[in-house]
């Protein structure tokens, strides 16, 4: 039987209410009281999450021969306890009751309890349906591809009742705006470091928050990166050369000695592990000094970077404490790597004269020095500088020769003489104020004379 024989019954059902006598309305029912129907129950305002069940209540006394009705909209749900709706969800229960179960989001809005008297009194139940969150990433592939330098919108759609609060975050890694709300979230001017799996995450407090990923890649030419530009070595001895190579598309890395391709040979390895690429050459031999590049490209571009394998000294590395013991004397100390006997060390140092406005260099005092080897790999040297003044600034460089020739001049060092009242023995365990007021000079001079580090080993390796 159709919706509308059921519809039609119910309007008899209202109409004989109005029209016929009490008897033949509702034979079984007793005479209606002369105060007439009235609700027990009242309206309410319900909140459901979606799937689940809701009891909508319709308590009712004095009823007498009227009719309850249950309608949605223009929509007749049940007449007297006759179901007219063929959706199966709703139910009767002890009485008016009207249960609806696994609701669904279409469900919501209002449901209408109605004595069928003169004055079709009602009560009204508002429901609305929660619906927890879901989210997709647009694309829906969750791929987004930027070059270098440009400008990219990653966006992801979310729906849900509440409407979802949107989230933004990166795996593994910090984003690079900040913490970041909303639908969508732009990145300008993007660099390799902005790469990587991106997540919107969207909460409404029904269910558990639900996250998708998005997988940004980002186009650039290859960039490279030395761990040392110049790499000491010893016939002999085995040396590894290293190149850390970014780029993307994934780019082809090639190694030169000079202008000539290398290929591995029984005594040259070259691996990859990730973007660190590794030149390994075994049994060094004077053949193998020189200069080395790698060479990385891909489809937007090419890159290089120069690394020279060098038999000769590793510049000077200073190991001594930069305040002196003693006002007139510092005993300076300092490292160099070679594999081979060094022949020769030199040794300059001059006195910096300076006060608040003004800074200017003093003669530079040249030693040369026999050094004694040992057959160590690592030489350790030191020396103790005489008949220096009390209270003031010094600099020193240190340069070194082996069979292979002079090595770069090392970096400026710096040290400081005490003043003429402190004990030779005094170590504080800060330096004084006045001390600190010599170092504070002496940094700005620094700056000034790094030039001269370039000049003194020029004119050394002419003499």
């Amino acid at each position: 039987m159709g919706a509308a024989p059921f519809i039609l019954f119910a309007a008899a059902l209202l109409c004989a209410a109005e029209q016929l006598p009490v008897e033949a309305a509702i034979p079984n029912r007793g005479p209606m009281p002369t105060d007439g129907p009235r609700f027990l129950s009242k309206g309410q305002s319900y909140r459901v999450v979606i799937g689940d069940t809701i009891l909508l209540p319709c308590s009712v006394t004095d009823l007498g021969t009227y009719v309850v009705l249950w309608r949605r909209g223009v929509s007749v749900l049940t007449a007297d306890r006759m179901m007219v709706t063929r959706d199966t969800r709703f139910k009767l229960q002890e009485g008016f009751n009207l249960q609806l179960s696994n609701v669904m989001p279409q469900d919501a809005g209002d449901y209408v309890c109605q004595i069928g008297d003169g004055d079709n009194r009602d009560q009204i139940h508002t429901v609305e349906i929660l619906v927890p969150p879901s989210i997709r990433a647009s694309p829906a592939s969750g791929q987004l591809t930027a070059r270098k330098g440009g400008t990219i919108t990653l966006e992801c759609k979310a729906s849900g009742n509440p409407v979802p609060s949107i989230s933004w975050s990166r795996k593994g890694k910090a984003m690079p705006i900040g913490e970041k709300e909303g639908f969508s979230i732009t990145l300008e001017k993007v660099d390799r470091h902005q790469a990587g799996v991106y997540q919107c995450t969207a909460t409404n407090g029904v269910g558990e928050p639900v996250t998708v990923d998005m997988q940004l890649d980002v186009l650039y030419p290859p960039e490279i990166e030395v761990e040392k530009s110049w790499v000491h070595a010893g016939e002999g001895h085995e040396a590894q050369l290293a190149c850390t190579v970014h780029g993307e598309p994934q780019p082809n890395m090639l190694w030169y000695q000079d202008s000539f391709l290398l290929d591995p040979t029984n005594r040259r390895s070259m691996d990859t592990r990730g973007n660190k690429h590794m030149l390994t050459i075994h049994n060094v031999q004077n053949s193998d000094f020189g200069n080395y590049s790698c060479v990385a490209e891909n489809s937007l571009g090419r890159a290089k970077k120069y690394i020279e394998l060098s038999g000769r000294p590793s510049p000077a590395q200073f190991h001594s404490a930069p305040f002196s013991r003693s006002h007139s004397s510092y005993n300076l100390s300092w490292q160099i790597e070679s594999y081979p006997p060094l022949e020769e060390v030199r040794l300059l140092y001059r006195k910096v004269m300076m006060n608040d406005t003004y800074q200017q260099p003093g003669k530079w005092h040249d030693v040369t020095l026999q050094p004694v080897n040992t057959g160590s790999f690592s030489h350790a040297m030191s020396y103790n500088i005489r008949h220096l003044h009390a209270n003031s600034v010094y600099e020193a460089i240190i340069q070194a020769k082996n069979r292979y020739g002079w090595n770069e001049v090392s970096d400026l060092y710096q040290f400081y003489t005490r003043g003429p009242g402190e004990d030779i023995y005094d170590y504080p365990s800060e330096p004084s104020m006045e001390d600190m007021t010599l170092l504070a000079a002496a940094s700005s001079w620094k700056l000034m004379h790094s030039l001269a580090i370039l000049i003194i080993s020029f004119l050394l390796c002419v003499s």
